[in-house]
């Protein structure tokens, strides 16, 4: 049914949902932000799922944008980069507002977009060895379409440490900025995620997903509105000038302008 993905369900009702690129290190392509969409909307009319687990095939957990996504998008005119930003929001959106918990488990690198994604699980737990980092502004762009859900995890103050200037930072410190709820060496990342996933199954269904979306009501706005601003902000830093410099920098194998 996926290709990009794949949906585990064991006898208790717990669902793994494994981004499967791992040749390309997770990296989000155009079929896979569709298939995540289409998968949350799956999940979530499923009433034999309890508990949805997110992790990533092979080295990675997600390296962010799929480079042929990229290529694209440097071709593309505003209509367009417009709407393939948006298969992005409205994937986010719907894995946060799926009423079942989810819980993440990252290994390896989690770059750009996945740190988006990241920040829509209720809980996200680490392998010891994970980089992450916000690395739009390398290419002149900017973490837009992902920026409402990394700020509601973080909190302004601690985002702006990261969230401008794309350094890397690796697991005890993406627990310092709320972006993870503990770190765990690798050979213990499973224990760890059936340790937050155990205590649910304990608790109604329908109790969960209300307490869920009363928490998000609560929350900082995520709504349309925001989606549609996150969207143009992130579609005029696509027309300037930095970013043709900086993604051609990219694919070039050289130095963008700006590092000298």
């Amino acid at each position: 049914m996926f290709e990009t993905i794949t949906l585990e369900t064991d006898a208790r009702g717990v669902c793994t949902l494994t981004l499967n690129r791992p040749e390309k290190h997770n990296a989000m392509s155009g079929q896979m932000l569709q298939e995540l969409t289409q998968a949350a909307g799956q999940l979530a009319g499923d009433s034999s799922v309890r508990v949805v687990v997110l992790n990533g095939a092979g080295k990675s957990f997600c390296a962010g944008g799929d480079l042929g996504w990229m290529r694209a998008q440097m071709d593309a005119d505003a209509e367009t980069r417009a709407r393939e930003a948006r298969v992005l929001a409205e994937m986010l959106m719907a894995l946060n507002t799926l009423p079942k918990p989810l819980i993440g488990a990252l290994q390896g690198n989690a770059f750009g977009g996945g740190v988006g994604m990241a920040s829509v699980c209720d809980v996200a737990i680490g392998a010891d060895h994970l980089k992450m980092g916000l690395t739009e502004t390398r290419l002149g762009l900017i973490p837009a379409t992902i920026g409402p859900y990394v700020i509601a995890r973080m909190g302004e103050a601690k985002a702006r440490r990261v969230f401008m200037s794309a350094r890397l930072f690796d697991a005890a410190e993406a627990v310092e900025l709320g972006l993870l709820a503990k770190t765990v060496p690798a050979d213990q990342l499973a224990d760890a995620v059936e340790a937050e996933v155990a205590p649910y199954l304990a608790c109604a269904p329908g109790a969960v997903a209300a307490a869920k979306k009363l928490a998000r009501d609560l929350g900082p706005r995520l709504d349309g509105t925001v989606i549609d601003h996150t969207i143009k902000a992130l579609v005029e830093r696509w027309e300037g000038e930095e970013a043709q410099e900086g993604i051609s920098a990219f694919f070039e194998k050289r130095k963008p302008v700006w590092q000298g």
